[in-house]
C-alpha cells in the first residue's frame, strides 16, 4: 500500500472542517483508507536518522495515510480532498473536459521518430492552461509525479513524466533517439551543459537518480525530447532540462510521458491532469496534445479523458455484499464514491466511470465501492448458507503431525525463504543448473532470489551457517513446499511438500538421521521391509554429488523412491562455509496422504 503524507492543517482547510485524530481516522476507514501515523516532519527525520526527537509545539502535524495500490487518484492532497468532499456530499463530483485552441491546427504536437522504437517507443502528453501554483501546490505536484514514477511507472522503467513551462519553449516538439555523444543540454538545477555520456557520470552517485541510469545507460541510443528550436526538454527517464523547468510563476504547463507501456502512461497522464486541473483558470479543463508517429503516420490526441458507462445488476451487487437497499439508494452510494449512477429499467444501474477511476475494471470493483460507501461495519454478520463444513487440508494436517514428532525428537524447526539463488540449488550441491527442474524468476530483486527452491537443504545449511556460535549439535528441520517445473501442470509448475532435516556435529551422526527416518516411518505406519518388497520401506545405495561417496541412500517406500539421506560431501560444506560434518535427510511426504 502506498503511503501519502499530508499536512493536517492544509487538509482540514481543503475539507472545510476540523477533525480530531480519532474522528479523521474514522472518516478514513469509512472511505476505505487508513490513517497510519500522526507525526511531524522533524519526528520523521529523527526516526530515519535514529536520533532523539524533541517535541516542538510549533511544528506542523503530518498525517500519513495508507492508500490502496490501485487508487492513483488519491496519491496527492488534491485528489484525496476531492474524493473526501464528494464522499461527504459537500460538493458535486468534478467534471473534467478537454478544451481546444480556436484553430485545430494550433494544437501542440509531439512527433515520434522511428528510432524511438528501439528504446522507448511511446509518448503521451497534455497541457494545463492558466495555472496558478502556490509553494504548497507546487510541492504536491512534484510529489505526485514521484509517487506515480515509483508506483505505476515501476521506477520509471514503464513511464517517465516530464513537466515543462510551455512559455519557455516552442512547438512542435520532437521525441527522438540519438547517440549519447550527440546530446548536449543543461540538466535541471545545473549551471553548465553536459553530453549524454557526461550526464551518466554526473548522476552515477546521485542518491535519487542513480537508480534510473541503468534503464538507458547501455543503449546505443538515448531518448530525447526537444522543441522546434532544438532546445532540449528532457532526457527520459533520467532528468529534465533546466531551460524548461516549472516554477511558481509558470502559467502554462506541458506534460509529456515517454513510456514502454502505453496503457499505464495514459493512466498516469489522466491522474496528473485531473488532480491539478483545479488550479487552471478554467477549472477542470485540459488541452490535448497531438501525437504523430513518423513511421506509421498514425495520429492521436492525448489525453482522452474518457467517461465510460458500466451497467450492473442491483440484486447481484446486494447479494454479494449482503445488504438490503433499493436501486435508488445504491445509486446514491456509488455517487458518493465518485461513480455517478442512475437507475434504469429491470433493476439495472448505469454507472459512469470518470477518467480518475482507472481501478474500476470489472463489476466486482463497483460492488466493492458500494460496500465501502455503505460501511463494512454496517454489514450484518450472518451464518453462510453454504451447506458444507470447513476442515483442514489433509496435507496440512499431516504436516502438523510430522512437525510435532520431529520436535519431540530433539530437532529445532526452521522457516527459510522459498526463493534462493541459482547456485544454491545447483553448483553448491554439485549439480549443473540445466539438470535442475527450477522455476526461474524473470526479474529478481537480488541475486539471492533468482529461482524458486527445488530442495529445502540449502535453506537449512544457510541457517546453520548463521548460527555457528550456538552449542553443538545443531539439529534443524523444515516441513515446507518446494517448487518443481512441470510442463504437464496448468501453470507449468507444481508444489511438493517435503521434510528436510540436518544434523551438524563434530561427527556426521548418520545414525541420528537414520533414527529420525525410522521414527517418521513408525509415525506413518510404514514397516521396515526386510526382503525389500513393495510392502514397506528400505534403503538403496546410490551415488549423488551432494553426498559423500558410498554414504548416500535412496529411501524407497512401497517400491517408489521418495527422497534421499546421507552424509554431505565436504565440497558442499565448503561452498556453504561450513566446517563441521553434517548428515541430512529429505523426503516427499505427499505419497503418505
Amino acid at each position: 500500500m502506498p503511503t501519502i503524507s499530508v499536512k493536517r492543517d492544509s487538509l482540514f482547510k481543503a475539507l472545510g472542517q476540523t477533525y480530531s485524530d480519532d474522528e479523521f481516522q474514522n472518516l478514513c476507514f469509512a472511505f476505505g483508507l487508513e490513517l497510519d501515523e500522526v507525526t511531524t516532519e522533524q519526528q520523521m527525520i529523527a526516526k530515519e536518522q535514529g536520533t532523539e526527537y524533541t517535541k516542538n509545539a510549533s511544528e506542523e502535524i503530518i498525517y500519513k495515510i495508507d492508500v490502496p495500490a490501485n487508487r492513483y487518484d488519491l496519491l496527492c492532497l488534491e485528489g484525496l480532498t476531492a474524493g473526501l468532499l464528494v464522499f461527504l456530499e459537500k460538493c458535486p463530483q468534478p467534471r473534467y473536459k478537454l478544451i481546444y485552441p480556436p484553430s485545430p491546427k494550433k494544437l501542440e504536437t509531439i512527433t515520434v521518430t522511428n528510432t524511438c522504437k528501439y528504446i522507448r517507443p511511446f509518448v503521451v502528453g497534455a497541457i494545463l492552461r492558466g495555472v496558478t501554483l502556490t509553494k504548497e501546490s507546487y510541492d504536491s505536484f512534484i510529489d505526485l509525479q514521484d509517487k506515480l514514477h515509483q508506483n505505476i511507472g515501476r521506477k520509471r522503467s514503464l513511464v517517465s513524466i516530464g513537466t515543462h513551462d510551455l512559455d519557455t519553449i516552442k512547438g512542435p516538439f520532437v521525441f527522438n533517439a540519438k547517440p549519447p555523444q550527440d546530446i548536449c543540454f543543461k540538466p535541471l538545477n545545473q549551471d553548465k551543459e553536459y553530453t549524454g555520456v557526461e550526464i551518466m557520470d554526473l548522476y552515477a552517485h546521485h542518491p535519487q537518480l542513480k537508480q534510473y541510469l541503468p534503464i538507458i545507460k547501455d543503449s546505443p541510443l538515448y531518448p530525447i525530447v526537444y522543441d522546434s528550436n532544438g532546445v532540449v526538454l528532457s532526457l527520459p527517464p533520467v532528468i529534465n532540462s533546466d531551460h524548461s523547468k516549472i516554477t511558481l510563476n509558470t502559467k502554462n504547463i506541458l506534460i509529456e510521458c515517454t513510456n514502454t507501456d502505453l496503457t499505464k502512461a495514459q493512466i498516469t497522464v489522466d491522474t496528473l491532469v485531473c488532480a491539478f486541473s483545479e488550479y487552471c483558470k478554467d477549472k477542470y479543463t485540459v488541452e490535448p496534445v497531438e501525437i504523430v508517429y513518423e513511421e506509421t503516420k498514425q495520429v492521436f490526441r492525448s489525453p482522452e479523458l474518457k467517461y465510460r458507462i458500466n451497467e450492473i445488476n442491483c440484486d447481484d451487487a446486494l447479494n454479494y455484499i449482503g445488504v438490503k437497499q433499493t436501486p435508488k439508494e445504491v445509486a446514491k452510494l456509488l455517487s458518493k464514491m465518485c461513480l455517478k449512477s442512475e437507475v434504469k429499467n429491470d433493476n439495472k444501474i448505469a454507472v459512469e466511470v470518470p477518467p480518475t477511476r482507472h481501478d474500476v475494471i470489472h463489476a466486482c470493483d463497483i460492488y466493492e465501492d458500494i460496500a465501502i460507501a455503505w460501511g463494512y461495519n454496517n454489514i450484518i454478520k450472518t451464518v453462510p448458507k453454504t451447506p458444507t463444513i470447513g476442515q483442514e487440508f489433509p496435507i496440512n494436517k499431516l504436516t502438523d503431525h510430522v512437525r510435532f514428532e520431529l520436535a519431540q525428537c530433539g530437532f529445532t524447526e526452521a522457516l527459510t525463504f522459498a526463493l534462493c539463488s541459482r547456485e544454491d540449488v545447483s553448483d553448491k550441491l554439485g549439480w549443473n543448473f540445466d539438470q535442475i527442474p527450477a522455476v526461474t524468476i524473470s526479474n529478481p530483486k537480488t541475486l539471492e532470489f533468482q529461482v524458486a527452491r527445488t530442495t529445502l537443504l540449502p535453506g537449512l545449511l544457510k541457517t546453520i551457517v548463521a548460527n555457528k556460535k550456538m552449542p553443538l549439535p545443531l539439529k534443524l528441520f523444515e516441513v515446507s513446499d518446494v517448487v518443481l517445473r512441470d510442463p504437464k501442470a496448468e501453470c507449468g509448475a507444481r508444489n511438493q511438500r517435503r521434510i528436510c532435516a540436518v544434523n551438524c556435529n563434530k561427527s556426521a551422526g548418520f545414525e541420528i538421521i537414520h533414527g529420525l527416518l525410522d521414527r517418521v516411518m513408525l509415525l506413518l505406519e510404514v514397516p521396515w521391509s526386510v526382503d525389500k518388497t513393495n510392502n514397506g520401506y528400505y534403503l538403496e545405495a546410490i551415488e549423488d554429488p551432494t553426498y559423500f561417496p558410498q554414504r548416500c541412500a535412496n529411501i524407497i517406500v512401497h517400491g517408489k523412491p521418495i527422497g534421499k539421506m546421507g552424509v554431505l560431501h565436504p565440497d558442499v560444506l565448503h561452498k556453504f562455509d561450513l566446517h563441521l560434518p553434517c548428515s541430512a535427510l529429505e523426503i516427499n511426504i505427499e505419497p503418505f496422504l
